[in-house]
Formats: C-alpha cells, sequence, structure tokens
C-alpha cells in the first residue's frame, strides 16, 4: 500500500511464499484425486506501525499465512480448482483481518497426472507430468476480485509446414529465407477472466480447473493444425496471434491473454570432410540448440479489458 509520509512515498506489502501443500480427496468408491500446490501470499494491509514505531500489533504474522494454507486446504472437503482455492484464501484474510486491504494469492499447481494401467485409470495412482497451471488472484475487501489463470512449460514442436520469409535483409543477415523447417516452442500464457466481483463468480467448483483444459487443447490445436494435414505456419508470429485469437474467439468469458513463445531452433546439419566435399542432410538430421533462441511475445485483449 502507498502513503505519504514527510513528503516521502512509502510503499508496503507482506506474505509468505512457496506454502507447499498436498492434499488428497477419497470417494466412496476408493478414487482418489490429488494436487499439489505452491502458494505465494501478499497483503497489502494497514501496518504502517510496524515501520515506524516497531510497533508489531497490526501484522499478520507470515508463519500464521502458512498455517491459514494448510487450515482452508483441510476445510475444502470436495475438490475444487486451485483458482477458487486462491479466492477462497484472498476472502479469508480481507474480511478476518480489519486492516487488511487486498490479498494477492499465487499458485502454481505441479502436474501430477492420474495413470493408466492396461488402459484403465488407477484409483489412487499418479505420474508427473509437463506443463503447469498457474494462478494469481487478487481479492479486495470491497469485494473486487481479478482472476488470471496460465501455463508454463507447454512444449510444442512440428517437424514441417513451417517457414519465415520476407524478412528485413541488410549486411548483418545471413539467415536464408525458407518455407520448409521445423518449428519447436515452449509456451507460457496468462489470460485474465471478465468476472470482476465475488458474486458474479461460477458456482462449479473445478469451473476454472475444466476451462485451464479447454484453453490448453485451443492452444495446441491451433499450432498444429488438423492431424493429417496440419496447417502452415509463416512465422512464430502469425502462430502466436492465431494461438490467442482462438482462445478470445472461443471463450467470451476471458478478457484478455498474453502469450510468449520462444523459437527453439533445430538446425539441419551439413557436414564436409578434409576434401570439402559437402555430405547435406535432407531435413532429417537436426542440431538442437536453445541458446540463443527468438522471444516472441504478445497480448490481445478485447477492447472493454486491460491486461
Amino acid at each position: 500500500m502507498a502513503h505519504e509520509i514527510d513528503g516521502i512515498k512509502f510503499e508496503q506489502r507482506h506474505g509468505k511464499a512457496r506454502v507447499r501443500v498436498g492434499r488428497v480427496w477419497k470417494s466412496e468408491n476408493g478414487r482418489h484425486s490429488f494436487t499439489e500446490w505452491n502458494v505465494s501470499i501478499s497483503l497489502l494491509s494497514d501496518c504502517l506501525p510496524a515501520y515506524f514505531q516497531g510497533d508489531n500489533s497490526n501484522i499478520v504474522a507470515t508463519d500464521t499465512m502458512k498455517n491459514t494454507v494448510y487450515a482452508k486446504a483441510k476445510e475444502c472437503s470436495e475438490q475444487l480448482s486451485m483458482e477458487d482455492f486462491a479466492i477462497g484464501l484472498g476472502k479469508h484474510f480481507t474480511s478476518f483481518y480489519k486492516q487488511v486491504a487486498t490479498a494477492i494469492i499465487k499458485i502454481v499447481e505441479k502436474p501430477w497426472e492420474r495413470i493408466y494401467i492396461d488402459g484403465q485409470p488407477h484409483k489412487h495412482g499418479f505420474k508427473l507430468g509437463s506443463e503447469k497451471h498457474t494462478a494469481e488472484v487478487i481479492v479486495k475487501k470491497s469485494g473486487d476480485l481479478m482472476v488470471t489463470s496460465g501455463i508454463e512449460g507447454l512444449a510444442l514442436l512440428k517437424t514441417t509446414k513451417s517457414g519465415f520469409e520476407g524478412f528485413i535483409r541488410d549486411e548483418y543477415t545471413v539467415l536464408p529465407e525458407t518455407r520448409e523447417r521445423m518449428l519447436a516452442t515452449e509456451v507460457t500464457g496468462f489470460w485474465r477472466y471478465s468476472y470482476e466481483s465475488l458474486p458474479g463468480l461460477p458456482a462449479k467448483p473445478l469451473y476454472f480447473s475444466d476451462r485451464y483444459l479447454d484453453v490448453k487443447k485451443v492452444l495446441v490445436d491451433t499450432f498444429f493444425g488438423p492431424p493429417k494435414e496440419g496447417v502452415y505456419s509463416p512465422s512464430v508470429q502469425r502462430t502466436l496471434y492465431e494461438m490467442a485469437e482462438a482462445v478470445l474467439g472461443r471463450f467470451p468469458d476471458i478478457s484478455s491473454i498474453q502469450l510468449k513463445m520462444p523459437n527453439i531452433h533445430f538446425l539441419p546439419v551439413n557436414l564436409s570432410n578434409k576434401d570439402n566435399v559437402i555430405i547435406k542432410f535432407d531435413d532429417d538430421v537436426f542440431l538442437p540448440t536453445d541458446e540463443p533462441h527468438g522471444t516472441i511475445e504478445a497480448s490481445l485483449s478485447r477492447m472493454r479489458s486491460k491486461i
């Protein structure tokens, strides 16, 4: 929170970071559900005396914040999305403590996935996946809120249907133009929901979890195109835009989306021997390299939205 003291602008917040919690839900038929969250809490509160006078009477101890995470996880008798868990934490801190004006809750979900044995889902077995589901929720004492979900580490690669032509050429340009190359990236994305107050939230407990899976599917499907013929990518920029546009077009409850898509290079290998005879490979042997790599990012927002 910002305050002006003797002509000096002073801003402060405090919280607890990297609170790790695992939660198991057990149904009557013996089927277990499991999630692991890494929770970070930041409170904007009126506790100036702690800074100016050494008076801690208005401070919510960060150890209390940690314990609250575990207590609230225990109270969740039914499986819920981590966005809803974050909203619940934010509601608690802003309503229980009169001096807390705003709670910012960030959660990263570890990608545990149910395992399948002989094609059948295991009732209590899980394996670690790859990309991570993220969330940031801002809850204000007034009931206003902002919900942003995201994905990290979504690695995608296609071995054809990609090119790069017509770019600026100058004395430092050696990159050849091509209509045939591999395209690989690791997507980081964030999307903001249109819900702006606690009363307007969907009542479905796993609404945000389902929407996360929906958004991921749209991103992946748009990147690759139809399974047989695929879709041509003239640049990472164009593919990024098409992916973001597809998400906004599909989900009216999402007001904005930001994508970061580094261009991870697979360089065609060509060899020369001592007689300088070139052994040219036919786009089938590559040198994988991620340093250096291109960086491409952009955001799309509906006109009434800010990201």
